[in-house]
């Protein structure tokens, strides 16, 4: 079964592009198929969105999980998760 991570990052944000997001998740170590990343600024695609798209790729189980920046700038999961099902 292939695994599909969605890291939804809150708080307040920089002025990180999309790729740099997906570069920090990157260190996060989550095992997963594929790993997508959404930010609550506006303008981006949404986690439904997302997920939408993790299904159109084969994704059969799709996770949620939320993730904060520090203040060094870097990502750190809250450990709050949210399975995604259709």
């Amino acid at each position: 079964m292939k695994t599909g991570v969605i890291v939804y990052v809150v708080g307040s944000q920089g002025k990180l592009t999309n790729s740099e997001y997906e570069d920090l998740a990157r260190t996060l170590d989550i095992r997963a198929d594929r790993v997508e990343v959404v930010t609550s600024s506006e303008g981006d695609l949404g986690v439904m969105d997302v997920w939408w798209r993790l299904t159109a790729k084969g994704m059969n189980r799709i996770v949620c999980v939320i993730a904060e920046m520090t203040q060094r700038s870097q990502l750190r999961l809250t450990g709050r998760e949210l399975r995604l099902c259709g």
